[in-house]
């Protein structure tokens, strides 16, 4: 939720009972990755920083930083654009046949790799316009796939203007290639 008065008086509450503060940063942050994500990236910053200082401090002071982690958690914009990312990849790789790697992806480190075709028509982000370049990342089966759809919460709704210019870009012929 979005109450950093509830989230004190339920982590006050599991203090008091005895709840192990381990199994409180624990949860906080997961809640920051699963709950919060890339609307506001910091917040998994602040929730790892708090249960660092669990381990760090002990109890009774590791309260405070796990307050601010939860009001800081409380008052963040919300997004699981990142949880339900990764779950549907999660149920396409258990349910669908392993893809191979494309070609251009394959590791070209070892000697042999190149005579295997490993690499060939890899294009480097780095040297194009803006560190982007129109290449193919997924597996030919499953390349039109959509895993990850940011929200427009926060600092994902960048994100998001981001990934639709880049793919606006990917159908304009002659960008970038």
């Amino acid at each position: 939720g979005s109450d950093p008065d509830a989230a004190l008086y339920w982590l006050a509450r599991m203090i008091h009972a005895g709840e192990n503060p381990r199994f409180i940063a624990r949860r906080i942050v997961i809640q920051a990755a699963e709950d919060v994500g890339n609307a506001d990236p910091l917040a998994l910053v602040v929730a790892t920083s708090a249960a660092h200082a669990v381990e760090y401090v002990g109890m009774p002071e590791a309260r405070i930083p796990l307050a601010q982690a939860a009001i800081y958690l409380a008052c963040a914009p919300k997004s699981n654009a990142s949880y339900m990312g990764i779950n549907r990849a999660m149920q396409d790789v258990a349910e669908k046949r392993a893809e191979p790697v494309p070609v251009h992806l394959r590791d070209t480190s070892y000697r042999g790799a190149k005579k295997l075709g490993h690499g060939k028509g890899y294009k480097y982000p780095h040297d194009h316009p803006g560190g982007w370049v129109e290449q193919d990342y997924l597996p030919e089966g499953i390349k039109s796939q959509t895993y990850y759809q940011p929200t427009q919460n926060g600092r994902e709704a960048g994100i998001k203007d981001r990934l639709e210019r880049l793919k606006a870009l990917k159908t304009k012929p002659g960008k970038n290639s």
